[in-house]
């Protein structure tokens, strides 16, 4: 199956998507919704952070510290490579447990490759690395479903449920939904969730 394969073929693919990435920087107006819920010395977790340009650099320039994490070895090399002051660890989101809190979390174009069978657990993960009232913020797609795309000529994998039940794992997870927008024109056609951790967890 496509969705077992996304660690491998990012690891494989690591430089073409470094050349590929856009650094046009199309989400400034919702980085800049997520980091005005972030102090101006806070931590930021970037969950599938890729090779920390253009998302992680951003945060970085605000005055932000990042702790990054991707499942490609090849990509958070060049994350040290650009970034040495900032940590950069190789895991996979679906295991992550860092043990500490955020001040927020991004999951910027990467929760969705995982199975939509794997994404619930996510928020579990999602509540327990973040501080109260800190930000999470992450893509998804419109409807529960799968979607198969193409990277250099392999399976790209996608996935997503629906937003009534993205809402109540926000809900049960302790976090309240603070912007949804599907397909926003002004942000390339994302779909983005930005909500806050209010530390009541009900799961």
């Amino acid at each position: 199956m496509s969705h077992d394969r996304i660690i491998e073929l990012y690891e494989r693919h690591a430089a073409n998507f470094e050349k590929d990435r856009s650094r046009t920087l199309q989400e400034k107006a919702w980085l800049d919704r997520f980091l005005n819920r972030v102090p101006d010395s806070g931590k930021v977790l970037d969950i599938g952070c890729g090779m920390a340009e253009p998302i992680a650099r951003y945060i970085i320039e605000s005055g932000r510290s990042v702790t990054g994490v991707d499942s490609s070895e090849s990509l958070i090399e060049m994350c040290r490579a650009r970034f040495p002051e900032q940590e950069w660890i190789v895991a996979d989101m679906r295991d992550l447990d860092l043990g500490r809190r955020f001040d927020g979390i991004v999951a910027w174009d990467s929760f969705f490759h995982l199975h939509v069978d794997d994404q619930p657990a996510m928020f579990r993960r999602f509540a327990s690395h973040a501080l109260r009232d800190a930000p999470l913020m992450f893509t998804s797609g419109t409807t529960h479903g799968e979607i198969v795309g193409s990277y250099h000529g392999e399976p790209l994998y996608h996935a997503s449920l629906d937003a009534a039940e993205y809402e109540d794992l926000l809900e049960q997870n302790g976090f309240d939904v603070r912007e949804h927008v599907e397909k926003d024109p002004d942000c390339g056609e994302h779909t983005v969730w930005l909500a806050t951790y209010n530390g009541q967890t009900l799961r």
